[in-house]
């Protein structure tokens, strides 16, 4: 965890991608789904296609964001 944290601060999308996942999983760190939110948002707004498959996720389950009436 301490490497990809470290790659996520420099820019690194794949490492912002895994690093949201153990935020999400509560793997090596304490779950924290806003957080993983945010390292995702920042991998999708890269074009890392699999983060903005778990952002999408995250809008539509309302996972660590909030849902507003639809």
């Amino acid at each position: 965890v301490r490497w990809y944290r470290l790659a996520a601060e420099q820019g690194h999308a794949k490492s912002q991608l895994m690093i949201g996942g153990c935020y999400k999983t509560g793997t090596g760190v304490d779950r924290d789904y806003p957080e993983a939110v945010r390292l995702f948002r920042l991998s999708a707004d890269q074009g890392n296609a699999h983060a903005q498959c778990n952002l999408g996720a995250c809008y539509k389950n309302g996972t660590g964001v909030d849902q507003g009436p639809v």
